[in-house]
C-alpha cells in the first residue's frame, strides 16, 4: 500500500479516572523528525523519550505510558488500567496508519491519472514527428525550385538527413514511455516508493525539457510545456509519498 507521510489520529477513552486520549500527527518531511512535547518539568526526558521511540517511530506502549506527564490524574482519583490504556493506543496508531493508507491511495490515482494524459502527449508527439519531417522537407524542396537552381540530389539528401537528425525526437519518445512504465510499475509496490518515483520525476522533466529544446514545430513544443505541467504537477504530490 501506497503511504502518504502526513497523518493524524486522535483516540480517547473516559473512565473513572478521568480522560485518556492520545494524538499522533505526522507532516510531510524528508526525514523523521520527532517532535515530542510533555509538561516542562519532564524536558529532561526528552533524549530519552526520542531513544524509546526508535527509528521508525513504534513505541513500545507500556514503556510509553510508563512517562511522566504521559497520564495526568487528578489527586484522589483511580489511575487508569494500563492494559486499557495500551488498548486505545493501539487504536491510535492503527487509526493513524489507516489514515496515511487512504492519503496515499488518493495520491496514487491522481499520479495515476496523470500519467494518462502524459502518455497521451507522448503519443501525440510521437505521431506529428514524421508529419513534421515532411512539412520541413516540402519547404526546403519548394524554396529550391523558387531559387531556379540544380541542386546535387546527393547533397539534398546529406542535407536533409543532418537536419532530420537534429529535430528527431524518437528517442526522448522512447525514453518517456519508459519511465512512464517505471512509474506504473512503482505505484503497484508494496513498499516505500517515494525516492524512486522523486528520480523518476527528474528523469520525466529531463525528457521533456530536451524535446522541448529540440522543437522546431508549434504543436510539439505545445505538448511539451503540458507535459511539464504535468510532470510537476505530479513531482509536487510525490514529495508526500512515504
Amino acid at each position: 500500500m501506497i503511504r502518504s507521510m502526513t497523518g493524524y489520529a486522535r483516540a480517547e477513552q473516559q473512565g473513572p479516572w478521568g480522560r485518556l486520549s492520545w494524538e499522533l500527527r505526522s507532516v510531510n518531511h524528508r526525514y523523521l523528525d520527532l517532535q515530542i512535547k510533555v509538561p516542562d518539568e519532564f524536558r529532561v526526558l526528552e533524549p530519552e523519550l526520542r531513544e524509546e521511540l526508535g527509528p521508525i517511530g513504534q513505541p513500545e506502549p507500556m514503556r510509553v505510558l510508563a512517562w511522566p506527564g504521559v497520564i495526568r490524574q487528578d489527586s484522589g482519583e483511580v489511575a487508569p488500567p494500563l492494559a486499557e490504556a495500551t488498548a486505545l493506543f493501539q487504536r491510535a496508531l492503527t487509526d493513524f496508519a489507516d489514515t496515511r493508507g487512504r492519503e496515499g491511495e488518493r495520491t496514487a490515482a491522481f499520479l495515476r491519472d496523470r500519467l494518462e494524459a502524459l502518455a497521451a502527449l507522448v503519443e501525440r508527439v510521437r505521431l506529428r514527428g514524421p508529419q513534421v519531417r515532411d512539412a520541413w522537407l516540402e519547404r526546403l524542396r519548394a524554396r529550391v525550385a523558387d531559387l531556379g537552381v540544380d541542386v546535387d540530389p546527393a547533397r539534398l539528401a546529406q542535407e536533409v538527413a543532418l537536419a532530420a537528425q537534429r529535430a528527431d525526437v524518437d528517442e526522448e519518445m522512447s525514453r518517456l514511455g519508459s519511465h512512464i512504465t517505471e512509474v506504473r510499475d512503482t505505484l503497484a509496490r508494496d513498499e516505500a516508493i517515494g525516492r524512486r518515483l522523486d528520480f523518476l520525476m527528474q528523469e520525466l522533466n529531463r525528457e521533456a525539457n530536451t524535446l522541448s529544446s529540440k522543437s522546431q514545430d508549434a504543436e510539439m513544443t505545445r505538448c511539451a510545456v503540458e507535459m511539464k505541467v504535468i510532470i510537476e504537477q505530479m513531482r509536487e504530490q510525490v514529495q508526500n509519498i512515504e
